[in-house]
């Protein structure tokens, strides 16, 4: 295929040497004349490790050259590719006048009556909302009707690192195609043949979204290590020998487990050890401003499902709260956001039943029975039977774990908090 890819930094110069060494022939567009001098003399525009071999193996074979203006690169085109930069701005928000640019750029030299569409893909990291609310009304406003017949706009976020850029473009962690509906693209199929990756082909907000989520992660990553980190320093304990055991843990540490988006965390464990921490932090002062904020952003978590689960509720209405305990198959009661929420109902206002076969009130002792009756002191006459919680008409079932597939009840009606679709 003909691609063309605006922007030749770390992202577009990667793009181009690596597209090009699997037999595309690439015009890569810039501004900077230093850039472009660089890539029609068959050089990398930046360093990065291996990849001044691929553009000159491409730009020696003729499939490789660069312009600074756009005329009528994009007539012949397959693709094009904006990997134009995406810079912080005043307010925290992503300045988007480089993609304004560049898109007003692109519809201006795009010609109604193409053999097919042009796969307009941006790489750029952008907020949500932005191919829809500000690159398509571009195009549109330039192409009208014929917009498109004319371009297929794809969202397709990178996951590179820096000196590794050329490792990941060809074994990247995952493919993420943002198309309107969803849709599949035949040229980004085309484009990504061969690779080996979990490929996931969505909607554009869904994969706008993608590159905050991961980077976010990796921030919060390396901030939990490094307050680990300090922790250890101020405690006199080896912190390699604690990453090293940290790390070992593949099951529960380094997995997918409690990355899940749904309930808040509670139980007998998480939420005492980080208060714990927290202590032992403070005792040595040492700053964990990460760690201080994981019980306030769980109590406002648990907050927000409040506020979804009885949305539009008339006050004093009938709810059944289905399970308990802060997980399912137990009848551990101990700072389970269920009885948070069973709490809030009630304060509210709200009529409220809960079904859940584990918890037996009379049962229940220590600390279970302390924190049970001391957020919940009329729990006895709380608690229903199946039969009841299936005969009784609730204006909301709110369910906090799976429990509820084990009801037949209106599920029209149903609010789930242990997930987030």
């Amino acid at each position: 295929m003909k691609i063309a890819i605006f922007g030749l930094g770390y992202v577009g110069s990667t793009a181009a040497g690596c597209l090009g060494s699997q037999g595309h022939t690439i015009i890569g567009i810039d501004v900077s004349a230093a850039k472009v001098a660089a890539l029609n003399e068959g050089r990398a525009p930046v360093y990065e490790t291996g990849l001044d071999a691929l553009i000159a193996a491409a730009f020696a074979e003729g499939r490789i050259s660069a312009v600074t203006r756009l005329t009528d690169e994009l007539d012949d085109c397959d693709v094009a590719m904006v990997c134009v930069g995406t810079p912080s701005g005043a307010d925290g928000g992503h300045n988007m006048s480089n993609i304004i640019q560049v898109t007003q750029s692109i519809a201006a030299a795009l010609r109604p009556g193409r053999k097919s569409p042009l796969t307009l893909a941006y790489r750029s990291t952008m907020q949500p909302g932005s191919c829809e609310e500000i690159i398509w009304p571009i195009i549109e406003g330039e192409l009208g009707a014929d917009a498109a017949r004319t371009v297929e706009l794809v969202y397709n976020p990178e996951f590179m690192r820096e000196a590794l850029a050329i490792e990941d473009f060809f074994t990247p962690p995952k493919i993420v195609i943002g198309t309107l509906g969803a849709r599949p693209s035949p040229n980004m199929a085309l484009l990504n043949a061969g690779i080996d990756a979990p490929l996931f082909e969505v909607g554009f907000r869904e994969a706008e979204l993608t590159k905050f989520v991961d980077n976010a992660w990796h921030a919060a990553k390396v901030a939990f290590a490094n307050e680990i980190g300090r922790v250890c320093q101020n405690l006199g304990i080896s912190a390699a020998t604690e990453h090293e055991i940290f790390k070992s843990d593949t099951k529960l540490n380094l997995s997918a487990y409690y990355t899940r988006l749904g309930g808040a965390f509670g139980g007998s464990c998480l939420p005492k050890d980080v208060r714990a921490l927290q202590h032992i932090a403070a005792e040595t002062d040492t700053a964990t401003h990460l760690l201080d904020a994981l019980l306030r952003s769980n109590d406002a978590h648990k907050q927000h499902q409040f506020e979804h689960a009885t949305r539009d509720l008339e006050p004093g209405a009938k709810v059944l709260l289905v399970g308990l305990a802060f997980k399912l198959e137990t009848d551990d009661l101990r700072e389970s956001p269920a009885v948070d929420m069973a709490r809030r109902l009630i304060e509210a206002g709200f009529a409220c039943d809960i079904y859940d076969p584990r918890v037996k009130p009379g049962d229940l002792v220590g600390q279970n029975l302390f924190y049970a009756y001391s957020a919940l002191p009329h729990i006895d006459d709380l608690m229903v039977s199946k039969e009841v919680a299936e005969s009784r008409d609730y204006a909301r079932i709110i369910a906090t774990n799976r429990l509820v597939d084990s009801l037949a009840v209106d599920r029209s009606r149903l609010v789930d908090t242990s997930t987030i679709a």
